[in-house]
């Protein structure tokens, strides 16, 4: 995604979700704002067939070619670059199909993705999660806005186990955004549910809990600022890093078992000689704020207080 398109640059607007999410209907509303006016072409591809459908007369209201593309093997660069010479459109809607893997879609050279916004029914959420998380992975990689509808029967707990399990799979500056029948439902109401307490003198982390420590202070740093924080963790060290620094983390499924990253925070610590790459510890660190080159922004640092030898995690983080 990009902040800014050059005068010779076509916008691409990518809407994802499963069948039936309300993509359609989320796309037409869009069209009908002011915001979105614009006066050169709108070029939409449609790449599967709902319920919803757009009509003749809002199409040519909001001067807007539609298109149907049929095939995942039919939506090629060569494919959009005839539709490009077609058309001249000015913007590009494209309602993907859920089931196709975004990261095999290839643009015309002139093309930009702009924004890419994926769509949740809350209704079949749940099932989502428990059966097609290998493909919500890569729907949610670059994805910058997360739209989950149809919540108006969800209790808040609920809503904030899916921010839970939404967020691991998302961008550090990715939304969420959860809607009812009254509009977006805001997330700083729902509970919190933190499984440790977070005002005690030490949190204590357990080992299936560090997912939601990680996330958790991920998205709200300024809430653990000046914390003591204890945890079993695995050691990364590395050339990159000056003598004292390291990462303590675990290996965490976000999605599925191809899709293992390990996680943890930059921490320093002056007797990090006595302790071997890769070996497992438990420690006690206070968190501090800061700008690291490591991160790129500003990011929670932990100054390990006291950190022992211990046995290894077998199982990863799952969310």
């Amino acid at each position: 995604m990009v902040d800014y398109i050059n005068d010779d640059e076509i916008p691409v607007f990518l809407i994802n979700g499963f069948l039936e999410a309300g993509k359609t209907q989320f796309i037409r509303y869009t069209m009908s704002e002011d915001y979105f006016q614009i006066e050169g072409k709108t070029l939409l591809i449609i790449c599967e067939d709902g319920e919803t459908e757009y009509s003749s007369e809002e199409l040519k209201e909001y001067n807007t070619e539609a298109i149907t593309i049929d095939s995942e093997s039919e939506l090629t660069r060569e494919r959009l670059c005839e539709l490009n010479e077609q058309y001249k459109p000015e913007r590009v809607v494209i309602e993907y199909n859920g089931m196709w893997n975004p990261e095999t879609l290839k643009l015309p050279d002139k093309w930009v993705l702009y924004q890419q916004i994926t769509i949740f029914d809350g209704s079949t959420l749940d099932a989502y999660f428990a059966n097609m998380k290998a493909l919500m992975g890569p729907m949610l990689k670059d994805t910058e806005l997360v739209i989950v509808n149809r919540c108006d029967d969800k209790e808040p707990e609920k809503l904030s186990d899916w921010k839970r399990k939404l967020r691991p799979m998302l961008q550090r500056e990715a939304d969420i955004v959860m809607e009812n029948k009254y509009g977006e439902i805001p997330l700083e109401t729902l509970p919190e549910e933190l499984p440790y307490d977070i005002d005690s003198d030490v949190i204590e982390v357990k080992n299936e809990d560090y997912g939601i420590w990680f996330f958790d202070c991920k998205d709200n740093p300024e809430r653990y600022k000046g914390k003591k924080v204890s945890f079993t963790a695995c050691i990364m060290k590395s050339d990159r890093f000056k003598k004292e620094y390291f990462v303590p983390g675990r290996m965490a499924m976000t999605c599925c078992e191809a899709d293992m990253t390990f996680i943890g925070y930059l921490a320093r610590y002056k007797d990090l000689d006595a302790f071997a790459d890769k070996s497992w510890v438990k420690l006690t660190a206070e968190i501090s704020i800061e700008r690291r080159e490591e991160y790129e922004s500003i990011g929670p640092v932990l100054d390990v207080i006291s950190m022992s030898h211990t046995g290894p995690i077998e199982e990863p983080v799952t969310f």
